[in-house]
Protein backbone atom coordinates (compact mmCIF):
# COMPACT_ATOMS: atom_id res chain seq x y z
CA UNK A 1 0.00 0.00 0.00
CA UNK A 2 1.13 3.53 -0.73
CA UNK A 3 -0.37 6.98 -0.21
CA UNK A 4 -1.18 9.28 -3.13
CA UNK A 5 -2.67 12.75 -2.98
CA UNK A 6 -4.21 15.70 -4.80
CA UNK A 7 -3.34 19.17 -3.55
CA UNK A 8 -6.26 21.52 -4.16
CA UNK A 9 -5.15 25.16 -4.29
CA UNK A 10 -5.74 28.17 -6.52
CA UNK A 11 -4.18 28.82 -9.90
CA UNK A 12 -1.46 31.43 -10.30
CA UNK A 13 -0.28 31.25 -6.71
CA UNK A 14 3.23 32.34 -5.69
CA UNK A 15 5.72 29.49 -5.57
CA UNK A 16 6.07 30.05 -1.84
CA UNK A 17 2.44 29.04 -1.36
CA UNK A 18 3.11 25.66 -2.92
CA UNK A 19 6.26 25.17 -0.87
CA UNK A 20 4.30 25.96 2.30
CA UNK A 21 2.49 22.61 1.98
CA UNK A 22 5.72 20.70 2.68
CA UNK A 23 4.56 19.18 5.97
CA UNK A 24 1.18 18.15 4.53
CA UNK A 25 2.58 16.28 1.53
CA UNK A 26 5.36 14.52 3.40
CA UNK A 27 4.48 10.84 3.60
CA UNK A 28 2.74 10.69 0.22
CA UNK A 29 4.45 8.86 -2.63
CA UNK A 30 2.90 11.01 -5.36
CA UNK A 31 1.08 14.37 -5.25
CA UNK A 32 -0.81 15.95 -8.16
CA UNK A 33 -1.49 19.71 -8.33
CA UNK A 34 -4.02 21.53 -10.56
CA UNK A 35 -3.53 22.96 -14.02
CA UNK A 36 -1.75 26.34 -14.12
CA UNK A 37 -0.84 26.44 -10.43
CA UNK A 38 2.25 28.42 -11.39
CA UNK A 39 1.42 31.07 -13.96
CA UNK A 40 -2.34 31.12 -13.59
CA UNK A 41 -5.37 30.63 -15.79
CA UNK A 42 -5.38 32.96 -18.85
CA UNK A 43 -7.44 36.07 -19.40
CA UNK A 44 -7.41 37.30 -15.84
CA UNK A 45 -4.67 39.90 -16.23
CA UNK A 46 -2.95 41.80 -19.04
CA UNK A 47 -1.06 39.47 -21.36
CA UNK A 48 2.36 41.04 -20.80
CA UNK A 49 2.05 40.45 -17.05
CA UNK A 50 0.75 36.95 -17.67
CA UNK A 51 3.63 36.20 -20.03
CA UNK A 52 6.25 37.26 -17.50
CA UNK A 53 4.57 35.21 -14.75
CA UNK A 54 5.13 32.01 -16.77
CA UNK A 55 8.06 29.71 -15.96
CA UNK A 56 10.82 28.09 -17.97
CA UNK A 57 11.28 24.32 -17.86
CA UNK A 58 13.83 23.69 -16.51
CA UNK A 59 14.24 26.84 -14.49
CA UNK A 60 14.40 28.22 -10.97
CA UNK A 61 10.83 27.20 -10.18
CA UNK A 62 11.33 23.57 -11.20
CA UNK A 63 14.56 23.54 -9.21
CA UNK A 64 12.65 24.67 -6.12
CA UNK A 65 9.91 22.09 -6.75
CA UNK A 66 12.54 19.37 -7.17
CA UNK A 67 14.00 20.35 -3.81
CA UNK A 68 10.52 20.10 -2.28
CA UNK A 69 10.15 16.62 -3.77
CA UNK A 70 13.54 15.66 -2.33
CA UNK A 71 12.70 16.93 1.16
CA UNK A 72 9.30 15.21 1.28
CA UNK A 73 10.03 12.02 -0.64
CA UNK A 74 7.01 12.65 -2.89
CA UNK A 75 6.96 12.72 -6.67
CA UNK A 76 5.18 15.94 -7.67
CA UNK A 77 3.06 16.42 -10.80
CA UNK A 78 2.51 20.16 -11.10
CA UNK A 79 0.53 22.20 -13.62
CA UNK A 80 2.53 25.22 -14.78
CA UNK A 81 2.36 27.79 -17.55
CA UNK A 82 5.57 27.19 -19.44
CA UNK A 83 7.28 29.94 -21.45
CA UNK A 84 9.36 28.79 -24.41
CA UNK A 85 10.57 31.68 -26.53
CA UNK A 86 7.48 33.81 -27.15
CA UNK A 87 4.97 30.98 -26.78
CA UNK A 88 3.18 29.78 -23.65
CA UNK A 89 2.08 26.21 -22.95
CA UNK A 90 -0.07 24.57 -20.31
CA UNK A 91 2.37 21.98 -19.03
CA UNK A 92 2.54 19.30 -16.36
CA UNK A 93 6.02 18.78 -14.91
CA UNK A 94 7.17 15.65 -13.08
CA UNK A 95 9.57 16.13 -10.15
CA UNK A 96 11.23 13.03 -8.69
CA UNK A 97 12.60 12.99 -5.11
CA UNK A 98 15.99 11.68 -6.27
CA UNK A 99 16.27 12.65 -9.95
CA UNK A 100 14.63 16.08 -9.98
CA UNK A 101 12.84 17.12 -13.16
CA UNK A 102 12.23 13.84 -15.02
CA UNK A 103 9.59 14.77 -17.56
CA UNK A 104 6.98 17.18 -18.81
CA UNK A 105 3.78 17.01 -20.80
CA UNK A 106 2.52 19.93 -22.87
CA UNK A 107 -1.23 20.12 -23.38
CA UNK A 108 -2.00 19.04 -26.94
CA UNK A 109 -5.11 21.14 -27.53
CA UNK A 110 -5.95 24.32 -25.60
CA UNK A 111 -9.69 24.76 -25.07
CA UNK A 112 -11.86 27.75 -26.06
CA UNK A 113 -10.26 31.01 -24.83
CA UNK A 114 -7.09 29.15 -23.89
CA UNK A 115 -6.26 29.04 -27.63
CA UNK A 116 -5.72 32.80 -27.61
CA UNK A 117 -2.94 32.42 -25.03
CA UNK A 118 -1.44 28.93 -25.28
CA UNK A 119 0.37 26.98 -27.97
CA UNK A 120 -0.24 23.33 -28.84
CA UNK A 121 2.05 20.59 -27.57
CA UNK A 122 3.30 17.79 -29.81
CA UNK A 123 3.81 14.07 -29.40
CA UNK A 124 7.31 14.45 -28.01
CA UNK A 125 6.02 15.16 -24.49
CA UNK A 126 3.87 12.12 -23.68
CA UNK A 127 5.95 10.53 -20.92
CA UNK A 128 5.12 7.81 -18.47
CA UNK A 129 7.30 8.20 -15.39
CA UNK A 130 8.28 5.51 -12.86
CA UNK A 131 7.40 6.61 -9.33
CA UNK A 132 7.22 4.94 -5.95
CA UNK A 133 3.44 4.83 -6.39
CA UNK A 134 3.52 3.28 -9.88
CA UNK A 135 3.97 4.24 -13.52
CA UNK A 136 2.51 7.75 -13.86
CA UNK A 137 1.33 9.73 -16.86
CA UNK A 138 -0.59 12.97 -17.24
CA UNK A 139 -3.47 14.36 -19.28
CA UNK A 140 -4.39 17.99 -18.68
CA UNK A 141 -8.00 19.08 -18.30
CA UNK A 142 -10.04 18.41 -21.47
CA UNK A 143 -7.29 16.29 -22.99
CA UNK A 144 -8.94 13.65 -20.85
CA UNK A 145 -11.81 13.72 -23.36
CA UNK A 146 -9.50 12.72 -26.25
CA UNK A 147 -10.09 8.97 -26.80
CA UNK A 148 -6.94 8.42 -28.85
CA UNK A 149 -4.74 10.13 -26.27
CA UNK A 150 -6.23 7.85 -23.65
CA UNK A 151 -5.54 4.83 -25.86
CA UNK A 152 -1.91 5.90 -26.26
CA UNK A 153 -1.40 6.33 -22.53
CA UNK A 154 -3.08 3.01 -21.74
CA UNK A 155 -0.74 1.33 -24.23
CA UNK A 156 2.22 2.78 -22.33
CA UNK A 157 1.04 0.91 -19.25
CA UNK A 158 0.06 3.90 -17.13
CA UNK A 159 -0.93 2.87 -13.61
CA UNK A 160 -1.40 6.31 -12.02
CA UNK A 161 -3.38 8.63 -14.29
CA UNK A 162 -2.66 12.22 -13.24
CA UNK A 163 -5.24 14.78 -14.33
CA UNK A 164 -4.38 18.38 -13.46
CA UNK A 165 -7.50 20.31 -14.42
CA UNK A 166 -9.45 23.55 -14.24
CA UNK A 167 -12.82 21.79 -14.73
CA UNK A 168 -14.90 22.04 -11.58
CA UNK A 169 -18.18 20.79 -13.09
CA UNK A 170 -20.03 17.80 -11.65
CA UNK A 171 -19.68 15.91 -14.94
CA UNK A 172 -15.90 15.92 -14.50
CA UNK A 173 -16.36 13.36 -11.77
CA UNK A 174 -18.01 11.01 -14.26
CA UNK A 175 -15.10 11.46 -16.67
CA UNK A 176 -12.54 10.59 -14.00
CA UNK A 177 -14.45 7.49 -12.95
CA UNK A 178 -14.81 6.40 -16.56
CA UNK A 179 -11.07 6.73 -17.27
CA UNK A 180 -10.20 4.76 -14.14
CA UNK A 181 -12.61 1.99 -15.13
CA UNK A 182 -11.68 2.02 -18.82
CA UNK A 183 -7.93 2.06 -18.26
CA UNK A 184 -8.04 -0.05 -15.10
CA UNK A 185 -5.78 2.47 -13.42
CA UNK A 186 -5.81 4.80 -10.44
CA UNK A 187 -6.83 8.37 -11.29
CA UNK A 188 -5.77 11.45 -9.33
CA UNK A 189 -7.45 14.66 -10.46
CA UNK A 190 -6.45 17.98 -8.89
CA UNK A 191 -8.75 20.95 -9.46
CA UNK A 192 -8.24 24.55 -8.30
CA UNK A 193 -10.16 26.14 -5.46
CA UNK A 194 -10.54 29.90 -5.14
CA UNK A 195 -12.63 31.75 -2.58
CA UNK A 196 -12.95 35.03 -4.48
CA UNK A 197 -12.94 36.56 -7.95
CA UNK A 198 -15.39 37.00 -10.80
CA UNK A 199 -15.46 33.32 -11.74
CA UNK A 200 -13.72 31.34 -8.99
CA UNK A 201 -13.00 27.64 -9.17
CA UNK A 202 -15.00 25.54 -6.71
CA UNK A 203 -12.65 22.57 -6.47
CA UNK A 204 -13.62 18.96 -7.04
CA UNK A 205 -10.34 17.10 -6.67
CA UNK A 206 -10.90 13.35 -6.57
CA UNK A 207 -9.01 10.04 -6.36
CA UNK A 208 -10.52 7.01 -8.09
CA UNK A 209 -9.70 3.29 -8.06
CA UNK A 210 -9.27 0.97 -11.06
CA UNK A 211 -12.90 -0.14 -11.09
CA UNK A 212 -14.20 3.43 -11.10
CA UNK A 213 -14.84 3.58 -7.36
CA UNK A 214 -14.23 6.93 -5.64
CA UNK A 215 -11.54 6.49 -3.00
CA UNK A 216 -11.43 10.11 -1.79
CA UNK A 217 -13.33 13.28 -2.55
CA UNK A 218 -14.55 15.12 -4.39
CA UNK A 219 -13.18 17.95 -2.25
CA UNK A 220 -15.23 21.09 -2.76
CA UNK A 221 -15.32 24.64 -1.43
CA UNK A 222 -12.00 24.41 0.38
CA UNK A 223 -8.29 24.22 -0.22
CA UNK A 224 -6.48 21.20 1.11
CA UNK A 225 -4.80 17.87 0.57
CA UNK A 226 -6.90 14.89 -0.48
CA UNK A 227 -5.25 11.49 0.17
CA UNK A 228 -5.93 7.81 -0.42
CA UNK A 229 -4.08 4.53 0.05
CA UNK A 230 -3.65 2.48 -3.11
CA UNK A 231 -2.46 -1.03 -3.93
CA UNK A 232 -1.17 -1.74 -7.46
CA UNK A 233 -2.33 -5.35 -7.16
CA UNK A 234 -5.85 -3.98 -7.58
CA UNK A 235 -4.84 -3.05 -11.14
CA UNK A 236 -3.64 -6.59 -11.77
CA UNK A 237 -6.96 -7.99 -10.58
CA UNK A 238 -9.01 -5.42 -12.51
CA UNK A 239 -7.19 -6.02 -15.81
CA UNK A 240 -8.02 -9.72 -15.67
CA UNK A 241 -11.41 -8.85 -17.16
CA UNK A 242 -10.49 -5.74 -19.16
CA UNK A 243 -7.14 -4.75 -20.63
CA UNK A 244 -7.89 -2.34 -23.46
CA UNK A 245 -4.34 -2.48 -24.80
CA UNK A 246 -3.97 -6.23 -24.34
CA UNK A 247 -6.46 -9.06 -24.40
CA UNK A 248 -9.41 -6.70 -24.96
CA UNK A 249 -7.79 -5.03 -27.98
CA UNK A 250 -8.53 -5.86 -31.64
CA UNK A 251 -5.45 -4.78 -33.59
CA UNK A 252 -6.73 -6.68 -36.61
CA UNK A 253 -9.65 -4.22 -36.74
CA UNK A 254 -8.39 -1.03 -35.11
CA UNK A 255 -4.93 0.54 -35.06
CA UNK A 256 -3.40 3.75 -33.70
CA UNK A 257 -0.14 5.40 -34.74
CA UNK A 258 1.39 7.90 -32.32
CA UNK A 259 4.01 10.32 -33.69
CA UNK A 260 6.36 11.21 -30.85
CA UNK A 261 8.79 13.25 -32.94
CA UNK A 262 9.27 16.92 -31.92
CA UNK A 263 7.58 19.29 -34.35
CA UNK A 264 9.70 22.40 -34.59
CA UNK A 265 8.47 25.43 -36.52
CA UNK A 266 11.82 25.74 -38.28
CA UNK A 267 14.29 22.95 -39.10
CA UNK A 268 17.86 23.84 -40.16
CA UNK A 269 19.58 21.26 -42.36
CA UNK A 270 23.38 21.36 -42.54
Amino acid sequence: MTVVAALQIATGVPLAQVLAFEDEIRGASLVVLPEAVLGGYPGREPFVEYFHAAVTVPGSETTALAALASRTGATLVVGVIERDGSTLYSTAVFLDPERGLVGKHRKLVPTARERVFWGRGDGSTLPVVPTAAGLAGAAICWENHMPLLRAAMYAKGVEIWCAPTADDRDVWQASMRHIADEGRCFVISACPYESSGDDPFQGGSVIVGPLGEVLAGPLRDAAGLLTAEIDLDEIVAARKSLDVSGHYARPDVFSLTVDERPREGVIFLR
